[in-house]
């Protein structure tokens, strides 16, 4: 980062902190609902805390908790962000402070989003209309026209990001709302509609499989990429796991959940993968995120003053320490872990691919 953008940062961090300090004054309890006493996924009362943590990312005040329902498997956030607190933690995550660090990231996966094009391929006849939920920035889309270049692409997002994607040529069309409400609007509009890495965020998920099928023509498919808490690294890397993302996520299913619910809500799974959809980077981002932990931290407008210059050496000199295990994670991840992450039951996703089916139940023939 040039001086130039260092001064830029410093003058909007300070610009945000009168704001942050007074919407922390009545404590972080206002950002959470009621704590549930049953499982949201199956009904089940018989629920136990499975993880404890802070937001290890942003490094907001708070704490969460996982719980994990003894009868079907499912995690999820519980007490769980009410809207005031998830408008809060994601607030300068994707956009505002973090859009341009966040931005990079996604813009640099062209390799991981054609896979996941690829992994559509076989089961998309031809020409198509696609829509991808959540879509961020739309770069998703972007990489996956090489593979798919019959289909057109839309992207939803409740950010301004799909708009912005389609200024910039990445979608046909970027609407921005919520994926229920634009199903209600649109009935039976796409082919193909996908999800990743995005479920696990919906306060109700159920509601987003059924504006799948709602704006889904009979014998369209929907993809759903999420994160697969069965995952041996969940256990055995404990809170610095990744794909805790806490707060954000609210939600982890395991697959055997996702896939009974998908055939109740009238699809058929013709795929299920974990080698493809897992991405190497468990170990990388575990000790990445340790040293954040440890380090000082960095001018943020939730921390009630600005760190002073010993503290900002500090962090550079933790981080500068840790380039040893940054790089040996790295390596680790990708030529160790990476080919055999489904064999080992390693994979941190899993993909779904499904076909919705026409509304008299009658099975529709695979493509």
């Amino acid at each position: 980062m040039s001086s130039a953008s260092r001064k830029a940062r410093t003058l909007r961090v300070a610009a945000l902190r009168t704001a942050y300090r007074e919407e922390l004054a009545e404590g972080t309890g206002v950002f959470f609902s009621p704590r549930a006493h049953s499982c949201p996924w199956c009904g089940s009362a018989r629920l136990g805390g499975y993880l404890h943590t802070t937001d290890l990312f942003q490094h907001k005040p708070g704490v969460f908790t996982l719980d994990r329902c003894h009868d079907c498997g499912h995690l999820f956030q519980n007490p769980r962000l009410n809207e005031r607190g998830l408008a809060f933690y994601y607030r300068d995550f994707y956009d505002g402070l973090g859009e341009e660090r966040l931005g990079g990231v996604f813009g640099g996966r062209t390799a991981s989003y054609r896979s996941r094009a690829r992994s559509v391929r076989p089961h998309l006849p031809g020409a198509a209309e696609w829509l991808d939920v959540g879509t961020g920035h739309g770069h998703f889309c972007e990489s996956a026209r090489a593979v798919l270049p019959a289909v057109a692409f839309d992207g939803l997002d409740r950010s301004d990001g799909a708009e912005l994607a389609e200024r910039a040529g990445r979608v046909r069309r970027g609407r921005r709302g919520s994926f229920p409400d634009l199903a209600e609007r649109l009935p039976g509009s796409y082919d193909v509609v996908s999800m990743f890495h995005y479920l696990e965020h919906c306060a109700a998920p159920q509601r987003e499989l059924e504006a799948a099928r709602a704006v889904l023509r009979p014998g369209g498919l929907l993809v759903i990429d999420v994160p697969d808490p069965g995952s041996r690294f969940a256990r055995w890397l404990g809170r610095w796991w990744l794909p805790w993302l806490q707060p954000q996520h609210l939600h982890l299913a395991p697959a055997a959940n996702l896939r009974r619910r998908l055939a109740e809500s009238g699809f058929t799974v013709l795929a299920e993968e974990h080698t493809e959809a897992h991405d190497p980077v468990d170990l990388l981002a575990a000790v990445w995120v340790a040293l954040d932990a440890v380090a000082p931290r960095e001018d943020l407008p939730w921390l009630s003053s600005p760190p002073g210059a010993w503290r900002r050496a500090l962090r550079s000199a933790v981080f500068l320490a840790g380039v040893p295990l940054l790089v040996a994670a790295t390596v680790l991840d990708r030529l160790a872990v990476g080919p055999l992450a489904g064999r080992l039951r390693l994979a941190n996703a899993y993909r779904l691919i499904a076909r919705r089916e026409a509304d008299d139940g009658a099975r529709t023939p695979p493509a």
